[in-house]
């Protein structure tokens, strides 16, 4: 790589650790988010020497949140919070004995310190009919002394993918400013840098990554990640059932798994049969976030099986894999996402499922497209195409649940990851709409999109698709 070039603007750095991040399901925006913002209105109240004098703590969960928060978990996520635990660090298996409890005795053990006493109807309070100005996944903590003397209050605003702000910080207040080799805010700045110092995508994104850990601290970083994507799938593949939240959707990962490992004619003679195990693989995680088991938000948890699934791909029908090129496809679909994240938003409840399904499609074609060889310019228009015909994608997740349609969306989705880096490597990266281009169309067309179509359950298949 030749002399990089040092940072003359003070722009966010969204790092590959932001855009994968290891938590539960079913939803980053509304299970992840809401447990870190309980876990950050303790730390504060703790920072304010209050926490010893609470006797009572009321969460308020507005727009979206509330609309699909129950079958989104966030109701569950919120206490799980005030528990003192962290999407990256609990056990899901012990959450429903842990929840129960609660529901007893009537009583919440603040981080694992304080007894305080909580009751649901009085204490968790959904305001379906009331959006906060900055953001459709508003909520806001109070703390009470002597049970209803207000005490001090904070405003949270989960904006996707896991990230959180409060009521008077910027969208970007908690990102990385310090000076990276390779600043970028455009896919053409990024094309840019790659051409002027002669290197890849991945390169570019391995060197920033560089200012703020060890390459090595970098690489099991990544492999954690890796292999808590293959966890996922293998226990997607493992569990059968029906999935909770009162829909009866079964688990179809299982049978799909026990057909495809039969290895039989049918099977074997298939010339098709490839996008059957990427079905699988996609199937396989986003069963397992709609259970709430482990997940890595990839960029969001709705749609988290869409890069695992083409990663596996790679993994398994493409030749020379290697643990770098497993690196390499993570650190690019970094780079593109923290354009998205940048530029327009990841959020379903701010601009539709285009903003979750099409951004993790867009960074899973470029991603693959890297790590076959593809050139920068072609890795661009792979995501950019990942995008476009993603355009317009509507949230209307049914009984609020991360289910139907979503589980099968993420399938489509990596099917459509594959495919747009296949129609990029057969050209010469060359085309007619550029992926900055395609970035601000679709932040536009979120804007313009009904309420009725962005995770409020109000919309589309929601309200036209009778429950079984």
């Amino acid at each position: 790589m030749n002399q990089q070039p040092q940072q003359t603007s003070g722009t966010p750095y969204f790092g590959v650790f932001d855009l994968f991040k290891i938590g539960i399901g079913p939803s980053s925006s509304h299970s992840v988010g809401p447990m870190i913002a309980a876990n950050r209105f303790i730390a504060e109240l703790r920072a304010k020497g209050k926490f010893d004098a609470v006797t009572r703590v009321r969460i308020d969960l507005f727009g979206s949140l509330a609309l699909t928060g129950i079958g989104h978990g966030t109701d569950k996520a919120v206490l799980l919070g005030l528990l003192g635990h962290q999407p990256d660090k609990i056990d899901p298996d012990t959450i429903d004995a842990q929840l129960d409890a609660i529901a007893v005795t009537h009583v919440i053990h603040i981080a694992g310190e304080r007894q305080l006493p909580f009751h649901r109807d009085r204490d968790l309070v959904f305001h379906r009919d009331k959006f906060l100005e900055r953001h459709p996944n508003g909520m806001r903590f109070t703390a009470f002394v002597d049970e209803n003397r207000e005490y001090d209050e904070a405003t949270y605003f989960s904006i996707g993918g896991g990230f959180v702000v409060g009521a008077d910080e910027a969208p970007n207040h908690n990102q990385m400013t310090v000076e990276v080799p390779f600043p970028f805010s455009s896919a053409r700045e990024l094309l840019d840098l790659a051409s002027q110092n002669g290197c890849t995508l991945s390169d570019l994104a391995r060197a920033n990554e560089r200012q703020f850990r060890s390459d090595e601290d970098t690489r099991q970083g990544l492999q954690k990640i890796w292999k808590t994507m293959q966890d996922c799938v293998e226990r997607g593949c493992q569990r059968s059932g029906v999935l909770p939240g009162g829909l009866n959707v079964e688990r179809r990962a299982p049978d799909l798994f026990a057909i495809l490992t039969q290895r039989s004619e049918s099977v074997e003679r298939d010339p098709l049969c490839v996008l059957d195990w990427v079905d699988l693989f996609a199937l396989a995680v986003n069963e397992e976030n709609a259970a709430g088991g482990r997940v890595v938000t990839a960029p969001t948890n709705g749609a988290a099986g869409i890069i695992p699934a083409v990663l596996h791909y790679f993994d398994r029908f493409c030749p020379a894999v290697t643990p770098e090129k497993i690196e390499d496809f993570l650190l690019t679909a970094a780079l593109i996402g923290s354009l998205y994240k940048q530029n327009a938003s990841i959020s379903g409840a701010e601009v539709g499922c285009q903003g979750e399904v099409g951004v993790a499609c867009s960074m899973a074609a470029g991603a693959l497209t890297e790590v076959l060889g593809g050139t920068p310019s072609q890795v661009e228009e792979a995501a950019e195409i990942g995008m476009e015909h993603n355009l317009g994608l509507t949230c209307d997740p049914i009984k609020g649940l991360v289910q139907v349609p979503c589980i099968e969306r993420n399938a489509m989705g990596a099917v459509k990851a594959i495919n747009a880096s296949r129609l990029a490597l057969r050209g010469d990266g060359k085309h007619f709409v550029s992926l900055d281009r395609v970035i601000r169309v679709m932040k536009r067309t979120g804007a313009d999109m009904s309420a009725r179509y962005k995770e409020t359950s109000r919309g589309g298949l929601a309200v036209n698709v009778t429950e079984c």
